[in-house]
């Protein structure tokens, strides 16, 4: 493990936080409810926090097992988004973590008061690096902090004997993420897709089959929207140009920059969004745009004129993640959970409300029980087809970071 460094960020990277959970990725609805919601002030002061002066050199809890106090403790407390866990058809919170209860007698203090990745770790670092207990057993974090989590050491390695569904039910284009191989600090919560949507009246017979078509028809200038997130936009042009997101150099990346750049200079790309690209796609002020796969499932629902398409190129898909942190009192309690939510009937209890891309192989049947429109939505369920062309962007260095997103930064105007 490296050793800690204090947590510097550029201004560029305070900024594309700052959109990140205003009306990014980290403001995904659950069912239409910003997930960044009223934390957007503890967030500023969160990021505040990030970008002063450092704090003192962690220690190093990584593999290091706490004392477990769940075999007389029957608890658990977890941290997650809010609107991310299952809601039944009479409106009652939480389901699936009561029948969990009624058959394990452990009871889930159940918080949703993660509103934004950047403010959570500022809330809970100070425990974290001096090796104190954070109050919380499970969190869910995005990939990028959960990486950030492993590396300085701050979360416990789980015990594979604890999770036998999850260890057999884990989809394989999940299983082995370079910041955690083999996942052994971490289980997915729900995988995050990037695609390309669009809007078929607003297309008036023009075909966008690549990202090539979104920047150089130009039918559709002025017309096009990407996507605020850094990872996604240039994760996207980087397949479109033969480049692999997870293995890119620098110049790859500057070369991804400047093909954004062109079509920024002609006119092409109309704005750079967060997840209010739902309203210009929905009006015809795009006609095809970089979405995310829980907004357009809720969009087609709502409109035929709204599809999606899957490039030959592939597309990129992040997660959000389960992870113990250090010194935490139940770890075993927490893997017990960990592992209900990859028995397939959980699985499927739980995609069938928050309908992101559930990471769990062998819940399509369960899922067809409870709603079948979710069991056959590949952006719920990705078919074998559309699994082989997931990819994730590669894990970053904090130089690499502050570099990249400097350049993005200058790239959109923000």
């Amino acid at each position: 493990m490296e050793q800690y460094e204090p947590d510097r960020l550029s201004p560029a990277q305070v900024a594309a936080m700052r959109r990140s959970f205003r009306n990014g990725r980290a403001a995904l609805s659950r069912r239409s409810l910003l997930r960044a919601g009223t934390g957007g002030a503890l967030a500023v002061g969160g990021l505040g926090a990030l970008s002063a002066c450092g704090i003192p050199a962690a220690k190093n809890t990584a593999g290091v097992s706490s004392e477990d106090h769940s075999a007389k403790e029957k608890e658990i407390a977890f941290s997650n988004w809010t609107e991310y866990m299952d809601v039944d058809d009479s409106g009652k919170h939480h389901p699936s973590l009561e029948a969990f209860t009624k058959r394990t007698g452990i009871k889930v203090k159940y918080t949703e008061d993660i509103n934004d990745n950047v403010e959570f770790f500022g809330k809970i670092k100070p425990q974290l690096a001096a090796g104190q207990d954070t109050g919380r057993d499970l969190i869910c974090v995005t990939d990028w902090l959960a990486a950030r989590l492993i590396r300085f050491g701050w979360v416990q390695k789980l015990d594979p004997s604890n999770l036998p569904h999850a260890f057999l039910n884990l989809s394989p284009q999940f299983r082995s993420p370079d910041w955690d191989p083999g996942r052994a600090y971490s289980y997915p919560w729900t995988g995050i897709s990037t695609v390309i949507a669009y809007n078929k009246k607003a297309l008036d017979g023009e075909e966008v089959k690549s990202v090539s078509d979104m920047l150089d028809n130009p039918r559709l200038k002025g017309r096009i929207g990407f996507l605020s997130e850094m990872r996604d936009s240039i994760g996207m042009t980087l397949l479109d140009m033969g480049k692999d997101p997870a293995k890119f150099t620098d110049d790859d990346y500057d070369a991804a920059i400047a093909r954004l750049q062109k079509a920024v200079d002609k006119g092409q790309i109309r704005r750079f969004t967060g997840n209010d690209y739902t309203s210009d796609l929905s009006k015809g002020d795009f006609a095809a745009c970089l979405a995310w796969a829980g907004d357009v499932v809720q969009l087609k629902a709502d409109s035929p004129d709204i599809d999606f398409l899957i490039p030959d190129s592939g597309y990129m898909t992040s997660t959000d993640n389960l992870l113990v942190p250090g010194k935490a009192r139940h770890k075993t309690n927490a893997e017990r959970l960990i592992d209900y939510y990859y028995e397939p009937q959980s699985a499927a209890e739980l995609a069938a409300y928050i309908n992101y891309v559930c990471p769990v192989d062998g819940v399509q049947a369960e899922l067809a029980k409870i709603d079948e429109s979710a069991a056959n939505n590949p952006l719920i369920i990705p078919d074998a087809a559309m699994a082989a062309k997931s990819r994730a962007f590669r894990s970053l260095s904090q130089k690499e970071e502050t570099a990249y997103e400097e350049k993005f930064a200058k790239l959109t105007g923000a």
